[in-house]
């Protein structure tokens, strides 16, 4: 019978020790702000049926999303909305082969981090 022979073989990274990277980063936050964006969505086409159901549901819906939890959801949401348009044209960019370099993915995933917050803090402002 054979012997069995124990092979030494490369352990993964851990994410302890693997270094974050800001394309990485922002290929993540990509994806939870399109899931986030669905939920916020939902809150809203709750809150329009509630409108068209009468006035005490309306009520019901309109105190909650007015309330400082609403508040801080409706502005996580206009960030995320701003956020995922903003990794869109980016995308588009990377579609037609432009900035895959590393320093300019870096680049463009910073300026889309920033870029998302300032236009949420602009766009509070205007509204």
């Amino acid at each position: 019978m054979s012997e069995k022979t124990s092979v030494e073989r490369p352990l993964s990274p851990h994410i302890q020790i693997y270094r974050w990277q800001v394309p990485m980063l922002t290929s993540i936050l990509t994806r939870v702000t399109g899931n986030a964006l669905i939920v916020s969505a939902v809150l809203v086409v709750w809150w329009l049926l509630a409108a068209a159901t009468g006035p005490e549901a309306f009520a019901h819906a309109d105190g909650i999303l007015t309330s400082w939890v609403g508040d801080f959801v409706m502005t996580m949401s206009l960030l995320g909305l701003w956020y995922h348009f903003l990794a869109g044209l980016r995308h588009l960019a990377y579609d037609a082969g432009r900035g895959l370099d590393i320093p300019t993915a870096e680049k463009l995933g910073w300026a889309i981090l920033i870029g998302s917050v300032v236009l949420t803090v602009l766009t509070i402002i205007i509204l």
